[in-house]
């Protein structure tokens, strides 16, 4: 059986939810900070790690 369906409205648009919520202003500054910690020890630890076993180096060079 033929049922007309023109006059009903077309059903709402599905989106899904998202999967976490977004991070607040706090969190995200917060974030930032680490991320520019971590890449200033990324080239600071290596120089200091070089600079540490240098000296060892030398102590037991004597």
């Amino acid at each position: 059986m033929f049922m007309d369906f023109r006059d009903q409205p077309p059903p709402p648009r599905w989106e899904p939810r998202p999967l976490r919520p977004r991070l607040s202003a706090r969190q995200e500054r917060w974030l930032g900070r680490l991320v520019l910690a971590n890449m200033l020890l990324l080239l600071l630890a290596p120089i200091g790690g070089a600079t540490l076993i240098d000296a060892l180096l030398t102590l037991f060079r004597n």
